[in-house]
């Protein structure tokens, strides 16, 4: 996956909805709800507000690691183990805008995370 689809939908369908208040499941359950979505073109997020599950943090994730979405039970299944997302580079209120961040973030999640995803 380049970098570019990293920040871009896999279904296009999903880049018209508002997904603010839809709760995150990772591949091995839940890790909280979305905070903040965009979608702009190449590059489109979400920001996950994960409330007790990592202590009130926040963190972002690149559209493209977003499988699909339940618009019924408004949940959004992403393609990453809890901990790969524990894992990820912290979130910064005041930088996540910044395309530095947004590289640190890339490479992180473009490289498969640091799971074992190879022997998956």
């Amino acid at each position: 996956m380049s970098t570019t689809d990293l920040w871009t939908h896999r279904d296009t369908n999903i880049s018209t909805m508002n997904l603010e208040g839809f709760g995150v499941e990772a591949v091995d359950g839940s890790i909280g709800k979305i905070d903040e979505a965009t979608n702009e073109v190449g590059s489109s997020y979400v920001v996950v507000d994960t409330g007790p599950w990592i202590f009130g943090k926040k963190v972002l994730l690149p559209a493209g690691v977003i499988d699909r979405v339940d618009t019924e039970s408004e949940t959004v299944y992403v393609n990453r183990t809890k901990d790969e997302i524990k894992d990820s580079p912290e979130f910064d209120e005041s930088t996540y805008r910044d395309p530095e961040y947004r590289e640190e973030i890339g490479g992180y999640y473009g490289s498969g995370a640091k799971g074992d995803r190879d022997q998956l």
